[in-house]
């Protein structure tokens, strides 16, 4: 899923392509895309372009009239820059939002069809859509720990959850866990202000790092090739490979969509996180360290 850092290169780059042009008009190839009615997609036809922003993991398109499109690309939803009229890709494309400049084409893999656009009228309109999260970015140390410890959840759940902190998905809370040397199952509750502290500075750091990367990476065209799993990740995505810090083999938790990677060394002060599908299976043969599960895939080999 497009998180903090690949909706703010996205925003962008679509600031210098489409900010004060009219948008002649949207094309649905997908019935389930559009989530509202009223104002119908219609009206949106001709509207310049006033502002975009970011709205968690939502791009917001502001136009005039008072006119919103909020469009929330969940886990598989993509944009594409392409000349003014290109088609909608057959099998996986959903929408084109057409500009004197050029086309904006949005597809999305995989056949379960999550991405959303909502038409919506007035700012009171605009923020029901909002789900509330800290701006990490924005925030000062009190704010951060505030929403941290407002409820006891683990980590990885607080970082993800987009009420509590905005723009965090499953790729950058991994990366920002690991720089915090904190275990992805902690509970918040269980902190430490030193803790709290190492945390709110590993997601500013973390988040200011990859939108820097990503930014320079597109360097003035349209990002491609938006991944959650990229090159010189610490851990997101690594599964088995080594810690870039420590070398030991970074493990993972799978629950049902989503993969949580940590280095067990770095993070865990050594212990191996139970996988709820591998454990429930293993039961009391479950390996308790990094170390033992290796030496359990090594006899398996023999």
């Amino acid at each position: 899923m497009p998180e903090l850092p690949d909706i703010i290169v996205y925003i962008e780059s679509l600031n210098a392509r489409i900010l004060d042009q009219p948008l002649i008009g949207i094309r649905l190839s997908s019935p389930f895309l559009l989530r509202t009615f009223d104002p119908p997609v219609s009206s949106v036809s001709g509207r310049k372009v006033g502002g975009l922003s970011r709205m968690g993991k939502r791009i917001v398109f502001q136009l005039e009239d008072d006119l919103y499109l909020v469009l929330h690309l969940m886990i598989a939803g993509r944009l594409h820059w392409k000349k003014a009229g290109a088609g909608i890709p057959g099998k996986i494309g959903l929408s084109a939002f057409d500009f004197p400049s050029g086309s904006l084409i949005l597809t999305e893999a995989g056949t379960k069809k999550r991405a959303s656009l909502h038409i919506v009228r007035g700012a009171a309109r605009l923020r029901e859509l909002d789900p509330g999260g800290l701006e990490v970015l924005d925030a000062e140390l009190h704010q951060f720990r505030d929403a941290l410890v407002r409820e006891n959840h683990t980590l990885k759940r607080t970082l993800t959850d987009p009420a509590i902190f905005s723009g965090i998905g499953n790729a950058y809370s991994d990366e920002i866990l690991h720089a915090a040397r904190l275990s992805p199952l902690r509970l918040t509750a269980q902190l430490t202000q030193a803790e709290i502290e190492r945390l709110f500075g590993a997601c500013r750091s973390t988040l200011i790092f990859w939108t820097d990367r990503l930014r320079n990476k597109a360097a003035g065209s349209f990002p491609k090739k938006v991944t959650a799993f990229r090159e010189g990740m610490a851990v997101h995505g690594r599964y088995r490979q080594p810690c870039p810090d420590c070398g030991s083999p970074i493990q993972r938790i799978v629950y049902a969509e989503n993969e949580t990677d940590y280095c067990p060394t770095c993070q865990t002060g050594g212990r191996l996180l139970a996988d709820r599908a591998l454990s429930k299976l293993l039961r009391s043969d479950w390996p308790r360290t990094a170390e033992e599960l290796e030496r359990l895939r090594a006899g398996a080999k023999d």
